[in-house]
């Protein structure tokens, strides 16, 4: 134990350098510490030289082939721009060529519309055309269609209709002596117009509403006292189907009559003047109406709400003009058409007769400088 512990103290004493070698080996140290230093900073600079060389090398050769490839696609541009100039230069002389065509098919055009000229410069001396003739004949069916739906049938739209379409047709017609047709034909249509005549479907719809309620009529207040009296059925039996009236239409009941007989009847007489508001005939709708107030009089009791009021609209209607007569000038524009055709006929004859004999008939659309 007393040697270990001497050998300890041995051990953490310092080593005693002689004063003389001190110096010396620390400057050796310093000048190898100094050297050590050095040789690093001199690899460390060289590595970084190198490092730094090698980048830019790599830059360097990355650029070139940035360079190269920008190279390579603008010489393919440039190829490319080539053949497309090419390709329009072909395209320009084609188009030059189909310019030279157009020029010549211009050319070719321009005789065609001086002859064209030509030839219209001669039928313009006609005084009708085949167009305007076909214009005129359809403007003359129209008109006369139209005077005839109204004379036959009273029918002033229709007819109005007609005498439109007439003078549309009249206005294609390059002509103007025909202008003072188309001022009668707008005479005529405003005289259909002003004419007051009743609305069909409206009359229709109101003898439907009146067929319709004629089973709401009640029977006339002596029926129910005739029954009290007492009659015999003999005379209830005849009574059904007798009646009696006077000269003057008045309608006297000698014996009970059945209501639902009476109710018939008097739908029957609407209806006979539903058909005629469809027939237009005046006088077959007046005689139904006529019947038709008999029987609302004499058949149904006068005093109830629904035979007044039936009463009065059989009244209303009655007092319609379902067909006034046609006006005085339905016709004119049509014999003024056909008078004017016959003129041009005329002239037209006397200038094939005789070609070199001046135009002495003129209309207001014919005179040329």
């Amino acid at each position: 134990m007393h040697a270990m512990s001497e050998t300890q103290a041995q051990l953490a004493e310092p080593e005693v350098v002689p004063a003389t070698a001190t110096p010396e080996r620390r400057f050796g140290t310093i000048l190898w510490i100094i050297a050590g230093l050095s040789v690093v900073v001199v690899i460390g600079l060289i590595w970084q030289a190198w490092t730094a060389t090698e980048g830019e090398q790599r830059a360097a050769q990355d650029d070139m082939q940035q360079l190269t490839a920008r190279v390579e696609a603008l010489g393919r541009t440039a190829e490319q721009a080539r053949r497309d100039a090419d390709s329009l230069r072909g395209r320009l002389d084609d188009a030059a060529k189909v310019n030279e065509s157009l020029r010549e098919q211009l050319l070719a055009l321009g005789e065609r519309a001086r002859l064209f000229e030509d030839t219209l410069a001669n039928l313009a001396d006609k005084r009708l055309s085949g167009h305007d003739a076909m214009m005129l004949n359809e403007a003359e069916s129209l008109l006369a269609l139209g005077a005839a739906r109204y004379s036959l049938f009273r029918e002033a739209q229709g007819a109005s209709d007609a005498y439109r379409l007439a003078d549309g047709a009249l206005a294609a017609i390059d002509d103007a002596a025909f202008s003072t047709v188309r001022q009668s034909v707008s005479a005529e249509i405003e005289a259909l117009a002003a004419l007051k005549s009743a609305d069909t479907a409206a009359v229709l719809s109101a003898l439907a509403a009146l067929r319709s309620g004629a089973t709401q009529l009640p029977a006339p207040a002596h029926e129910l006292n005739a029954d009290e009296s007492g009659t015999s059925r003999w005379a209830h039996l005849l009574g059904q189907f007798i009646r009696v009236r006077t000269s003057d239409g008045a309608a006297t009941i000698v014996q009970r009559h059945d209501l639902a007989l009476a109710r018939q009847l008097y739908a029957l007489d609407l209806r006979d003047a539903e058909a005629a508001a469809l027939a237009r005939d005046e006088t077959r709708y007046h005689a139904a109406l006529a019947d038709a107030q008999i029987l609302l009089k004499t058949d149904f009791d006068a005093a109830a709400a629904p035979v007044a009021a039936a009463t009065s609209t059989v009244a209303g209607l009655e007092d319609m003009a379902l067909a006034p007569p046609p006006p005085a000038n339905l016709g004119s524009a049509l014999k003024e058409l056909r008078n004017l055709r016959a003129t041009h006929a005329l002239h037209q004859s006397v200038q094939a007769a005789d070609p070199g004999k001046p135009d002495r008939i003129k209309s207001s659309g014919d005179e040329r400088p």
